[in-house]
This record gives C-alpha cells, structure tokens and sequence, in this order.
C-alpha cells in the first residue's frame, strides 16, 4: 500500500531547481510521452506570479502535480497527473482536495479529457460546451461556480486518480 507522502505549494520564484526539473519531467513524461502527445509543454503560464504549483512527494520523487492559474475573475485548473506507480490510490484525490482548498468559492475552471469528467464532478464540476479534441484526446470544458462543492467524499474507498484530465494550455 502507498504511503501518503507531502503535499506542496509553491509560487514558480519559490521552486528549487531539482524540484521544478521533477515536477516538469512528470509533466512530460504523462501528457508528451505516454499520451503521446508532442506539443510544446513548457509555456508562460508556469512563470507567472498567480501560477500555484502543487503536488506530493518526498525529495525529489513527486507522485503527483497540478497547477493552479489564479487569475482575478477566473481560475483555472490545469496539468493534473499521476505517476503510474500510485494511480488508484488517492494521489490525484488529495491534489483537487487541496487545490479547491486555496481556491475557495471562486468560480473556476478547467478542461477535463472526456473519460475522467466523473472524476472532476466530485469536487464540484460539471461539463459545459460541446466536446473537442485536443491532440487527438476528446475533452469537455469543465466549471465550478462559486457555489460549488464537492459532491462525494473523495478519500472513498474505490475513489480514482487520473494520468492526466486537465492540461489547459
């Protein structure tokens, strides 16, 4: 059984080297290389000062990451993945717990590749819009109005994690 490991977040000027090489190296390794999916990961958007990084592990061996874009009207939550070593065993549950923790009532959003929307409804969302393709994966937008909450105990037993249900370039 998987040990629950440390949960982080930080501010890009606040990362170290080695864990900013970890945690952009899961990125890759989940959305680039086993979704195969080539497409320019690094952006702008993970040096911006409202960009929360957070994710678990110990040292240098993360487990699990997203990223929080706090912008003032909008959040949205992106880059959601899992090694596949923990999958199944809440990883991605204490990540969306955490994240819809610092962002309180504010409306936010996210999208969410098609087959994990039920995952993201348990923390308050729900699909809006027709779907699309992004890179040849089917994804929905998703929402969380300022009234969201969470719709079941995520730390359930049979709760799911996820590679990767949100990317939002």
């Amino acid at each position: 059984m998987f040990v629950m490991n440390t949960l982080f977040a930080q501010r890009f000027d606040e990362l170290d080297t080695a864990t900013l090489y970890a945690l952009l190296k899961l990125r890759v390794d989940v959305f680039v290389v086993e979704q195969n999916c080539p497409y320019p990961e690094l952006d702008d958007l993970d040096q911006n000062p409202r960009t929360w990084h957070v994710w678990t592990g110990q040292g240098d061996d993360i487990t699990g990451y997203l990223r929080v874009l706090d912008h003032p009207t909008n959040v949205r939550i992106g880059r959601v993945c899992t090694v596949v070593q923990v999958r199944g065993q809440g990883v991605g549950d204490r990540l969306m717990r955490h994240a819809v923790s610092m962002i309180g009532d504010r409306p936010t959003t996210l999208n969410s590749q098609v087959h994990v929307v039920g995952f993201y409804r348990r923390f308050g969302f729900e699909p809006f819009g027709a779907q699309f393709l992004e890179d040849g994966i089917p994804h929905v937008a998703m929402r969380r109005s300022s009234s969201g909450i969470m719709t079941a105990d995520p730390t359930s037993p049979g709760s799911s994690d996820h590679a990767g249900g949100a990317r939002n370039r």
